[in-house]
């Protein structure tokens, strides 16, 4: 197994960042040729999507997280912004990781499927996503 610890800073408002370019890159660096390319976010407020970037599904996947996670002050979890605790709630909805397969070097993603961190937290700007790729044997 390679890995790798990447940093992704998402600003200081809710954020759908493509990370789908780093993990080309990273399979290039372990010259990967079959096997699995694992996306692991360490935190408890963020999430890794795998989804269509570009075309308004990023911003719909945030519309989505607001309707079902408002930010206002129902949440238990209550330090740091108002609504802060739907952030901690999120990773149930949108998993802290994704595995893709990798055939010839490359992520066998769908046509219009990217990778992304879905971070909701506004109090937290900058983030580390581990990538690990494990060979087929």
């Amino acid at each position: 197994m390679q890995t790798e610890v990447i940093t992704v800073t998402t600003g200081s408002k809710e954020a759908v960042h493509d990370i789908t370019g780093a993990c080309a890159t990273f399979l290039r660096r372990t010259r990967a040729d079959d096997g699995l390319l694992n996306v692991f976010i360490p935190h408890a407020t963020a999430g890794i999507a795998l989804i269509e970037l570009g075309a308004g599904s990023d911003l719909d996947l945030l519309a989505a997280m607001r309707d079902l996670l408002p930010s206002d002050d129902r949440w238990v979890h209550s330090h740091g912004s108002p609504g802060h605790g739907r952030s901690h709630v999120m990773p149930a909805i949108v998993p802290p990781h994704a595995t893709i397969p990798v055939i010839e070097g490359r992520m066998a993603l769908g046509t219009w499927q990217s990778v992304a961190v879905v971070d909701l937290n506004v109090d937290n700007v900058v983030r580390k996503v581990r990538l690990s790729f494990i060979a087929g044997g």
